[in-house]
């Protein structure tokens, strides 16, 4: 467990999507622990209108609409056409949820402001960011204010891969090749960084026993978690065969919560932003084959069965 006995303070950047629903929901089970100042939505999986209603519908499933304020960013790349993922996320980007239309509405703030308002009166190394989609809003924010890096804690993002290559082209990571140019910005600013990459979520499979475990919860939330996963994983399961679907963004909530079952080295990573063939590739020196100085801690590995021991406990807690 994390012995830190004061609450982190997080951000959640996200574009929902099933897997980040349960990121999302995995944080707002863990008051204790995690202090969520908002959650900003980004176009991605689907576009940002339908991200935003999505994240409004995931704070009501949890009934935190009380404390919990959501936020709408960019709604496209910075250079780029926006690509998105119905293939495997459905129309909604939560199909098979069947939550009801929001009560609540979004915040009027911008989702970059936000982020920059509220860095910028934190103290310094106070604050942790987590990714869950393209880094479009975390870029822009960092392009318009830099002095927020230093008020940044850090960057925790599921994205990239290396040994496992890449998931919406042969050599990219979805969330990286959305937005290259946003991702090579973030990379370069300074900022402490932890990515988790496929070659860590790839290990993470929601197989049909954990996803029984999920919906046995007796809640509302774990019903609907497996109603989710059962949609989105039947493109992986048909693109992979495996025993069961990558479980991605969780992962990123999971190691603020128990660091201890990912591992990992320091090393430099970046991102391919020229070749149309490699666009969004995360080029990884996991061997330190270079002398390029290391601005990433990258996890390779995750103790599946304690991840998913871990999301089981906590999300029973939820309503």
């Amino acid at each position: 467990m994390n012995n830190n006995s004061s609450r982190q303070k997080i951000i959640i950047d996200t574009d929902p999507g099933q897997d980040d629903a349960v990121a999302i929901l995995l944080a707002l089970a863990c008051p204790d622990e995690l202090d969520v100042l908002g959650i900003v939505a980004i176009a991605g999986n689907v576009g940002l209108h339908k991200n935003a209603k999505n994240a409004l519908k995931i704070v009501e499933l949890a009934k935190k609409t009380q404390t919990i304020k959501t936020y709408a960013g960019c709604d496209r790349p910075m250079r780029r056409p926006l690509v998105t993922a119905e293939h495997v996320h459905g129309k909604t980007g939560l199909d098979g949820s069947d939550l009801p239309e929001p009560e609540t509405s979004l915040e009027a703030t911008h989702g970059v402001d936000f982020i920059i308002e509220t860095l910028l009166n934190a103290q310094k190394g106070e604050i942790t960011i987590c990714a869950l989609g393209p880094l479009t809003n975390i870029a822009m924010a960092l392009v318009r204010a830099p002095q927020i890096g230093e008020k940044i804690k850090q960057i925790v993002l599921m994205g990239g891969g290396h040994f496992e290559g890449g998931n919406i082209t042969p050599a990219a990571e979805f969330n990286i090749y959305v937005d290259p140019e946003a991702a090579d910005i973030v990379l370069r600013s300074g900022v402490a960084i932890t990515m988790i990459p496929l070659d860590v979520t790839h290990q993470a499979l929601a197989t049909k026993k954990r996803l029984e475990a999920i919906k046995n919860l007796g809640n509302k939330s774990g019903k609907t978690i497996y109603n989710m996963l059962t949609f989105s994983e039947s493109f992986d399961l048909k693109k992979y065969r495996w025993d069961g679907a990558p479980l991605h963004d969780p992962c990123v909530i999971a190691y603020l919560l128990e660091p201890d079952i990912f591992s990992g080295r320091f090393i430099n990573v970046e991102v391919e932003v020229a070749s149309e063939l490699t666009r969004g590739m995360t080029v990884a020196d996991y061997w330190v084959v270079t002398d390029k100085k290391p601005n990433v801690n990258y996890l390779r590995h995750v103790d599946a069965d304690g991840l998913f021991a871990l999301l089981t406990e906590r999300l029973a807690r939820l309503p």
